[in-house]
């Protein structure tokens, strides 16, 4: 891999230049599962000393989208099969309807704007199946649920969100065909978002809960085909 792949454009600071690049590398295939990440070695590609690499490493661990391994530093993990992905779903569920109510009840201004932001940069991503394509929408949606989480006001609840992880593994199934889903997800944060603006927490808690569960069924259908597709090249090869 030449240094040239690893050029990183300018953002706001470098560990999330780092952090950026590094989920691409994830979404265009180039780091695949089971792949080891050196901290050193990413380090002298992308022309940075290894601590932000190691920061941004940390950040990637935290959402699940490389693992640790004692004293063999990080590595690509496998994806996650039906019943993770299940898993997953299902306390998102719980704790993210959750999250939701809570947040309607200390909505304000600042919180309805930041959302109409993430909503409106998800629709300006653009529909193709490249890497920065798909981190771009990745990041919007990724924005708009961690809005409502830390709006919510309850520390408890807000770090088994970030312990859940798996909300960026999901996008790693998009690799070569695109964000399948957009126009669902972009129509059900816009639901939301009008239910946030009307104040009524157990609504919101539904359509959160409505929202996640359609997430759920996505993500199985993608993973299912995701799988039919290996099994045919594995065939033909």
């Amino acid at each position: 891999m030449g240094d040239h792949e690893y050029a990183i454009p300018v953002r706001s600071t470098l560990v999330d230049q780092v952090y950026e690049r590094l989920m691409e590398l994830l979404l265009d295939g180039t780091l695949q599962s089971g792949d080891p990440i050196s901290i050193d070695g990413t380090a002298r590609h992308l022309g940075v000393s290894p601590t932000p690499v190691r920061e941004a490493l940390a950040r990637l661990e935290s959402t699940g989208n490389v693992i640790r391994v004692a004293m063999r530093g990080y590595r690509v993990p496998e994806m996650p099969d039906a019943k993770e992905i299940a898993d997953i779903m299902d306390a998102r569920l719980l704790i993210e309807s959750q999250l939701a109510e809570l947040a309607c009840a200390r909505v304000d201004v600042g919180l309805l704007n930041a959302l109409e932001d993430a909503i409106e940069e998800q629709e300006r991503a653009p529909h193709t199946s490249d890497a920065a394509a798909i981190r771009k929408y990745h990041r919007a949606d990724e924005r708009f649920h961690r809005l409502i989480a830390e709006h919510a006001g309850n520390g408890a609840l807000l770090r088994a969100y970030d312990a859940l992880g798996g909300h960026g593994q999901r996008f790693r199934l998009f690799v070569g065909v695109g964000v399948q889903d957009s126009a669902h997800a972009i129509a059900e944060h816009r639901e939301l978002l009008a239910a946030l603006r009307r104040g009524r927490g157990p609504e919101v808690y539904r359509i959160m809960h409505a929202h996640i569960s359609g997430v759920k069924e996505r993500a199985l259908a993608e993973h299912a085909q995701a799988e039919r597709t290996r099994a045919t090249h594995t065939t033909r090869g």
